[in-house]
């Protein structure tokens, strides 16, 4: 039994999946497969059963990532201490992102970055934003752009950082295009519009579905597509009328209307989270600067 195969445990323990426990490692999946079968021999019973496309742990696998979560947090803080020591001529950034963010501001925010630190090695992960705050545990900080929720792990902060609008999109022919003032409408005119959503999970989805049900507007879903490049195929293919970041329309040809929602525009926080924030390496604090600077925040 080494400390690497319980890392490794632990990692699988929290996803349920060995493939994205994998990826949280920046292992391969046969690697992270035969560390656990390793694991498995050592203590001579099951630890893990398969499970559909994931895992469930036995009674002596639930106990055994108890102990694997207290040594991974440990040697994450020593990690973070031997950072915070030697500066930050070296390191490595592990950073998640929900999906506007990912796209459409993440790309700047490690270049400029990279430019102030080119010996910090960067790692960037994507996913909604549900996806993103259950791996907060294999990031070092993290972006989302829709609601955190309660059950962040303990010792996370959560930093308010710019604010995004949401906007709908449809093709110029579509007749709420016509319809629009001024590049705006009002919510109620989507009650009779088959609508493209973004999956379970996306914060543009969730910021979407609290203001219709707020106005008391039905929502005539169409299509339910993953991704934002996604949701605006499907609306230029007729499928519907889409709600996007106005981030990730700054470089359309046209081919798309945007309105904004009235009597206000649509608006939502991105906030950036930061676990074990009790103990930040100076590279997280640098680029958290890095990211407050560049968001007003």
């Amino acid at each position: 039994m080494t400390p690497d195969q319980l890392i490794t445990f632990a990692a699988v323990a929290e996803h349920r999946n060995i493939s994205r426990a994998a990826v949280a490692l920046h292992l391969s999946q046969p690697a992270v497969s035969g560390q656990l079968r390793q694991l498995q021999d050592e203590f001579g019973e099951p630890l893990y059963q398969r499970d559909g496309r994931g895992v469930r742990l036995t009674p002596a696998g639930e106990q055994l990532a108890s102990y694997a979560a207290r040594l991974r947090d440990t040697w994450r803080q020593a990690h973070a201490y031997r950072d915070a020591l030697r500066g930050l001529e070296q390191g490595t950034l592990r950073i998640g992102a929900s999906t506007t963010p990912a796209s459409y501001l993440l790309p700047y925010l490690i270049a400029e970055f990279h430019q102030r630190y080119p010996e910090v090695t960067v790692h960037a992960a994507d996913g909604n934003t549900t996806e993103i705050v259950g791996a907060l545990g294999a990031v070092d900080i993290a972006m989302v752009e829709g609601p955190v929720g309660d059950d962040l792990p303990p010792g996370t902060a959560v930093h308010a950082w710019r604010e995004d609008e949401i906007v709908a999109i449809m093709p110029n022919s579509h007749p709420l295009a016509q319809q629009a003032s001024g590049g705006r409408i009002g919510l109620a005119a989507f009650g009779a519009c088959p609508l493209v959503l973004r999956e379970t999970g996306s914060g543009v989805r969730q910021t979407v579905e609290r203001e219709f049900a707020r106005a008391g507007v039905p929502m005539r879903v169409a299509l339910e597509i993953a991704g934002v490049e996604g949701v605006k195929e499907a609306v230029r293919a007729g499928m519907g009328v889409g709600f996007v970041s106005a981030m990730s329309m700054r470089h359309e040809n046209g081919a798309l209307r945007l309105l904004s929602l009235s009597p206000e525009p649509l608006t939502r926080r991105l906030s950036i989270l930061v676990p074990h924030a009790n103990a930040p390496s100076r590279v997280v604090e640098q680029f958290l600067a890095l990211c407050l600077a560049e968001g007003g925040g």
